[in-house]
């Protein structure tokens, strides 16, 4: 995740958290027991967590009066004040907390690539097999994009692989969509001898060049 995302990312939880303060507001407050009044308003704060693929990023807060860098998982800081405060939270009280903001963060892609049998139109067995995790991935996020892309080796011109690559990622897409796969868009494309997963001099066969990627999003 970039910086620029973190931020934004930032941004989006402090703001949801100052929303539903505001929203709380807007009720006809009850009226406060000894025990509620006595206890302090809550501090808008926000935290910094890992990316899905489990790195941490770096987030700077800055207020009229200083500036707070925050640089490990779960470090926090204030957004009150005219200087922020660095805090340490338990990670209890980020999964409570913080619960709705992580599991809306978009979930990384998923790339499943297909290999065929020698010689023939038909994947090989270890590739038949991860056509269900295919469908699997689709049905874990509710609205599904799925691009299905077909890719040759260098032997033959490069306008027969384009084709030919076209072709395969077209048998690729009617086979998922046989079984079942629920996507809010299937992109089916081919980029041929372009994009070769193992370089190679031209004329060559190489059957690891021969796939179709499939990119669920």
């Amino acid at each position: 995740m970039t910086r620029a995302r973190r931020l934004r990312f930032a941004a989006a939880v402090a703001a949801g958290l100052a929303a539903l303060s505001w929203l709380g507001g807007c009720t006809t407050p009850p009226v406060p027991s000894e025990a509620t009044a006595a206890r302090p308003p809550r501090a808008s704060y926000v935290i910094l967590v890992e990316d899905l693929d489990g790195k941490t990023g770096v987030l700077e807060i800055t207020g009229p009066q200083g500036t707070t860098r925050l640089d490990r998982r779960l470090q926090a800081a204030t957004l009150d004040g005219p200087a922020p405060r660095a805090l340490e939270l338990p990670e209890q009280q980020v999964e409570r907390e913080f619960s709705e903001a992580l599991a809306a963060r978009v979930q990384p892609p998923e790339v499943f690539r297909l290999y065929f049998r020698t010689g023939a139109a038909a994947l090989t067995p270890a590739s038949e097999r991860l056509l269900e995790e295919i469908l699997g991935a689709a049905r874990r996020r509710p609205a599904a994009d799925v691009s299905i892309i077909g890719h040759t080796d260098t032997e033959g011109d490069t306008a027969s692989n384009l084709r030919l690559g076209m072709e395969r990622a077209r048998w690729v897409a009617n086979l998922l969509r046989g079984r079942g796969l629920a996507a809010v868009e299937i992109t089916v494309a081919s980029h041929g001898e372009s994009n070769l997963l193992v370089p190679t001099a031209d004329s060559v066969s190489e059957a690891r060049n021969r796939r179709v990627e499939v990119i669920v999003r």
